[in-house]
């Protein structure tokens, strides 16, 4: 499958936690799967979705629904994973586009699931830690979104810890680095 480089879709994900260890007979599964779409041509965020999923094996933790608002009610009218992966791949292209997400849990959460679920990962391997990426780019140690994007002075937009929220955010500071990439490519060039 040919690489398609007009939009890069950037992935967050917030799945079921507790205080401590999960109480037996459940685990960290994908809750929620928050999409932004950067399209390359003008680095705009040209949108911004979120897929809730039902768990198979855990129940929505008060600690899980204080981090990330999601709780037992919404999860309940969630969708299957399966489903989620495969109107990941018809709705964005997933599978021919690069992809991008915070640190690598994403990724490994995604293979993870996919494996235990024997779903088809919807992603290419064309997969961008903006977290790694970030701290070359601005020479500062890695650290979380919300300090990076305070450190950028990028206004945070909505909930920290919600997929949907944190995709947005995220795709914003993918932006600003692409931003001024691209601004130092063009000022090398006229040297």
């Amino acid at each position: 499958m040919g690489r398609k480089l007009d939009k890069i879709i950037v992935v967050d994900v917030e799945s079921t936690c507790w205080m401590g260890e999960p109480p037996i007979g459940q685990m960290n599964e994908i809750i929620e799967v928050g999409v932004s779409t950067i399209e390359t041509s003008n680095l705009s965020i040209i949108g911004k979705d979120s897929y809730i999923i039902k768990p198979r094996f855990s129940k929505i933790s008060d600690f899980c629904t204080e981090l990330t608002g999601i709780t037992q009610e919404m999860v309940d009218e969630g969708q299957t994973f399966e489903s989620v992966c495969s109107q990941i791949k018809v709705n964005y292209g997933s599978e021919s586009r690069i992809w991008a997400s915070y640190g690598e849990y994403d990724k490994q959460q995604f293979k993870k699931i996919c494996s235990m679920f024997n779903a088809r990962y919807p992603f290419s391997d064309m997969h961008w830690n903006i977290k790694s990426m970030a701290s070359l780019f601005y020479g500062f140690p890695e650290m979380g979104m919300d300090k990076l994007l305070n450190k950028l002075g990028i206004k945070m937009d909505g909930r920290h810890h919600r997929g949907i929220d944190d995709a947005y955010n995220i795709a914003k500071i993918l932006i600003d680095i692409l931003e001024k990439g691209r601004k130092n490519g063009q000022e090398n060039k006229s040297t």
